[in-house]
């Protein structure tokens, strides 16, 4: 039996929920994927079987994504999501968990209030918050505590956020809605208009791993896609290369890289020299498009590294501040 006081750390994503037990470490990771009925409202399936029924359901049935651009855009479904994956993260636990909730650095009141509101719902005895930034450094290993500056650009499915940190906390930061889901929707776009053809997201998304760059790569990669044709209206299949692809993430990639150049061009000096000598670290999920850390150190000057596991850094990093409840009681939400 578990004891009083389990705690769990959810990095609640646009794209990937991933839970962390304290003293078991990531126990799930699931598509942020929900799929209703809409006439009963009963919830089908949840996480990677509800992902496979993107685009394919019948008209009864609606595969959704309750988070959009890194908040929650369907309060009722993001509960039902929470409820499931809070039971199935502390099985035999008589006692509702503590949690702790990653958010996007610039999110208002009302959205920090959806997302306690949505996980005191789902059966959490307390809710916190942490600024996904914040959580993204401690994940990666970086000491935040010291009096250093420390540059992390996490980009996940529907945020990328840039912060500057030192002694614990965000001293600049920004957030911008550009980020996976981004990328998949300018590969959607493009083959539209170049192949004149329809892919789903899932396709572009599969594109974006195989074969997405964001900078030359030294050989032209290509891979077959299935999509339907324009004109027709039939199955068409055609060839994608990577040089169209960094055609096609060159928008998305230039907005990302010019984040990160106004949140440097706002640094106070004393941090900026941190940030040169020490580097701008690089987590999430779209941290991991080819080339896109080659790209923000050509256009900055300055060192980039990819954190390890870069897709569980915020998980890994909310989990290890669970240790710290106890003296974030101060000065997190409740």
């Amino acid at each position: 039996m578990l004891g009083f006081g389990q705690d769990i750390g959810i990095d609640l994503g646009t794209a990937t929920v991933i839970a962390y037990v304290k003293g078991k470490g990531i126990v799930l990771r699931e598509p942020s994927v929900v799929a209703v009925n809409n006439q009963t409202g009963d919830v089908l399936a949840v996480g990677a079987e509800a992902r496979r029924m993107l685009g394919r359901t019948p008209g009864n049935i609606v595969a959704t994504r309750p988070l959009k651009d890194g908040v929650i855009s369907d309060y009722t479904v993001t509960e039902k999501m929470l409820k499931h994956f809070i039971n199935r993260a502390c099985k035999r636990s008589m006692f509702s968990p503590r949690i702790m909730i990653c958010i996007p650095s610039q999110v208002t009141e009302v959205e920090k209030k959806a997302v306690i509101d949505a996980a005191t719902q789902a059966g959490a005895r307390r809710v916190y918050l942490i600024e996904e930034p914040i959580a993204a450094a401690i994940g990666a290993g970086i000491d935040i505590s010291k009096a250093c500056g420390n540059m992390v650009v996490d980009i996940g499915g529907g945020t990328a956020d840039i912060a500057v940190i030192s002694l614990g906390g965000s001293v600049v930061s920004t957030s911008i809605k550009v980020a996976g889901d981004k990328f998949d929707e300018a590969i959607v776009k493009y083959i539209k208009r170049k192949h004149n053809m329809m892919i789903g997201e899932r396709t572009a998304e599969d594109l974006k791993v195989t074969i997405g760059c964001v900078y030359p790569k030294l050989q032209d990669e290509k891979m077959e896609v299935k999509g339907r044709d324009m004109v027709t209206g039939l199955p068409k299949m055609a060839t994608i290369y990577s040089s169209e692809m960094m055609e096609a993430l060159a928008e998305p990639a230039q907005a990302i890289v010019e984040a990160v150049h106004s949140v440097l061009e706002k640094t106070p000096p004393e941090l900026a020299a941190d940030i040169s000598d020490r580097g701008i670290y690089m987590t999430g999920g779209g941290s991991l498009v080819d080339g896109l850390d080659k790209l923000i150190q050509e256009e900055t000057g300055i060192n980039v590294m990819i954190a390890e596991d870069a897709v569980s850094c915020v998980a890994l990093g909310t989990g290890k501040a669970l240790d710290n409840l106890d003296t974030l009681d101060g000065r997190a939400r409740k």
